[in-house]
């Protein structure tokens, strides 16, 4: 130890005099601005300064967090996503949603806990569905799952179709929730639908017999197969759809299956027990996801969390993703199939993209230090598009990572994404036996 002073010493001495000057006179400036202690004083009545006053802001732990370098999203962040330019097609404005409305497929391995959870609904309410009909801790596979929320994110009804004839509301009442069954006695019938593409496939499938939700299905069914935008004039259809009848009127409807041939190539859907549509093989449609957008997992540094409260204004500013730890110029990889819809500088975000996987998921990407794909370009699962940065507003570099379905922001880490996998055992061979009777009705 006793070597670096001398070192230093000898250093300096053999430094020529006037560097020897100002080198001392900047270490000199530097030591009085740190020890400085630069404080605003307010006059008194008298016109005397008083003691110096700071003020004093307490947060708790949790606010506390979110303050520091790691917490990416700015504390002034606004409620609306960030990327509001994103276009809209005609299959969009026809065949969407009601707004604040959501609908979900009980799958394999589903809770009601986890499928609320991802969507943000708070574990109170969750607990009082239960708590108010003890069979919704046990769904089952195929079921289906409606609900909608106020502008505030509360949950306000859920509808839960047990069965083709019993369904189960449950509205808010109070703290809980109220629940009322309705037993449908319509009969249950097959209609075939087909057509031919005109103008448009909605409008051809409108005059068919479709209606938006059944149109919604079938779009929905083959949204990994095919890009309903390219379908060309001539290209035909066949849909199986089963059909509740009541007074000569459907009450509901379930694709049973579909077959579209376009460009002279032919593309099936067909149900399975399982509420998920397969090939005629029995293979899965749907495109695989990676979970993570990059080669290897990092550090998350900020949660998703849709009603984190702004520390400084109490209001709930979302954060609608997570943030990944990763440094400036990591590659950037799409974790599925899709299609660029956005590649630009988007102001907060930065240099940012947004991917179209299929019809229900999209993914956005933000805070790039560059981006390597284009609008309209068509990627695959794991493609570099751009390289993870610091821009746009961003506290340290980081890849911010989003998952939407259905238009609503989801928790990228616990979401269920689609996997590409197929039957087997017996599953398959009941979907198989299924594809036989379908197959024939579904003829052009």
């Amino acid at each position: 130890m006793q070597l670096l002073p001398r070192s230093i010493a000898l250093a300096l001495n053999s430094l020529p005099r006037p560097h020897r000057i100002m080198l001392g006179s900047l270490t000199a400036l530097t030591l009085a601005m740190a020890i400085s202690k630069p404080f605003v004083y307010h006059n008194d009545d008298d016109g005397y300064h008083q003691k110096p006053i700071a003020k004093q802001i307490l947060l708790d732990a949790q606010q506390v967090r979110s303050l520091l370098p790691e917490a990416s999203e700015p504390l002034d962040d606004s409620d609306s996503p960030p990327a509001a330019d994103i276009p809209k097609d005609e299959l969009d404005d026809k065949t969407e949603n009601e707004k604040g409305v959501h609908e979900y497929v009980v799958s394999t391995g589903d809770t009601l806990s986890s499928i609320l959870n991802q969507y943000g609904i708070d574990m109170s309410d969750i607990s009082a569905l239960a708590t108010s009909n003890s069979d919704l801790r046990n769904l089952k596979i195929g079921q289906q799952l409606s609900w909608t929320v106020n502008d505030d994110g509360d949950l306000q009804r859920l509808t839960w179709e047990k069965s083709r004839r019993e369904t189960v509301t449950f509205d808010r009442s109070g703290n809980g929730f109220k629940a009322s069954t309705e037993m449908l006695k319509g009969e249950w019938q097959d209609q075939v639908l087909k057509g031919t593409v005109g103008g448009s496939f909605v409008g051809s499938a409108k005059e068919a017999g479709l209606s938006n939700a059944e149109i919604g299905a079938v779009v929905k069914a083959l949204q990994w197969q095919m890009d309903f935008k390219k379908l060309r004039k001539g290209d035909q259809f066949s849909v199986l759809m089963s059909r509740e009848m009541l007074d000569g009127k459907s009450q509901q409807s379930e694709l049973a299956g579909v077959h579209m041939r376009s460009g002279g190539k032919d593309y099936y859907a067909i149900r399975a027990e399982d509420g998920k549509f397969y090939d005629r093989s029995g293979s899965g449609l749907a495109r695989g996801f990676l979970r993570f957008p990059t080669l290897r997992q990092y550090r998350v540094s900020s949660n998703f969390n849709p009603r984190r409260l702004n520390p400084v204004t109490g209001r709930i500013a979302p954060h609608r993703g997570v943030d990944f730890a990763v440094p400036i110029g990591t590659p950037v990889l799409a974790v599925g199939d899709g299609e660029v819809i956005v590649a630009k500088n988007g102001g907060a975000a930065g240099n940012y993209v947004a991917l179209r996987q299929g019809r229900q998921y999209m993914t956005r990407y933000m805070h790039l230090s560059r981006v390597l794909v284009k609008p309209g370009q068509k990627v695959k699962r794991g493609q570099r598009i751009g390289l993870s940065g610091n821009t746009g507003r961003s506290t340290g570099p980081h890849l911010h990572f989003e998952v939407w379905i259905n238009n609503v922001a989801v928790n990228p880490l616990t979401a269920k994404l689609p996997r590409s996998e197929g039957l087997s055992g017996k599953d398959l061979k009941d979907y198989l036996s299924t594809v036989r009777e379908v197959m024939p009705q579904l003829k052009l």
